[in-house]
């Protein structure tokens, strides 16, 4: 996966590795005000989610794996 930041957006693309999860979480402790594009990504590593639900950053689009769109998303949104 591909992980990249482009302005205040951190996008994923592909499917990811358990090795993305640092860079997530790097670029997401950067700037908390950043939010997450995986509209590109594939599977999303066990770790990759991890960090998601750990941090809770906004998503600017909805996942490209329908599974992850259809589980992670209320669950980020759960205070």
């Amino acid at each position: 996966m591909a992980v990249r930041l482009d302005r205040n957006i951190v996008h994923l693309s592909g499917p990811s590795r358990v090795e993305d999860a640092e860079d997530l979480l790097a670029l997401l402790q950067g700037d908390r005000a950043r939010s997450v594009d995986a509209t590109a990504s594939g599977d999303l590593h066990t770790a990759v989610v991890q960090i998601l639900l750990a941090v809770r950053p906004p998503l600017a689009g909805p996942c490209g794996d329908p599974f992850v769109e259809r589980w992670l998303r209320p669950a980020l949104h759960r205070a």
